[in-house]
């Protein structure tokens, strides 16, 4: 299984999608109206040698716990890690989380239609058999990687652990 960090002093941090993550984060830093609540802001910082049963684990399942949904990259890059498998089959197998899938890469017509996904977004799920399996499990909104688009998903109550719509409710909002 592939991890997702380099051999550098910024591990992961230098890979794509941890730098498209940044940019929630620069959005929320430069507007804070920007409705991006970073659940690993929330619990104690890990390294990256941190153990995995002992440390890495439970506080990404207590991250999990004290969130509403979960913003997922999904690029060309993405690989299915051990954080990033455990993070979708314990925050949507069972905890049930709905999702905000973000692609970095893809245009709206490439994402989907509206009531369904489109071919090149279901060919990046091929990335995350995790996820290819657990999507249709909960709801999900999929958008490129737009600050509006995104502001528009995560302000949509239907979205959220409490306020959740049925399972697999595909919306692409346009």
């Amino acid at each position: 299984m592939a991890e997702p960090f380099n051999e550098c002093n910024l591990g992961a941090h230098a890979t794509p999608d941890f730098i498209h993550y940044n940019r929630l984060k620069a959005w929320k830093a430069q507007d804070s109206s920007f409705p991006f609540i970073n659940a690993h802001d929330t619990t104690y910082n890990v390294r990256d040698n941190s153990n995995w049963e002992y440390t890495l684990k439970p506080r990404l399942r207590a991250r999990l716990r004290n969130s509403k949904n979960i913003i997922l990259i999904l690029s060309e890059n993405t690989k299915e890690s051990r954080a990033l498998r455990e993070e979708i089959k314990y925050g949507i197998g069972e905890l049930g989380l709905p999702v905000i899938v973000v692609y970095p890469d893809l245009s709206n017509s490439q994402i989907g239609n509206g009531n369904s996904p489109g071919y090149m977004a279901k060919k990046y799920w091929d990335k995350l058999p995790s996820l290819k399996k657990l999507i249709e499990s909960v709801p999900s909104v999929h958008v490129p990687l737009s600050k509006d688009k995104i502001t528009q998903a995560l302000n949509d109550n239907d979205f959220t652990i409490q306020h959740k719509i049925s399972n697999y409710c595909w919306r692409y909002h346009d």
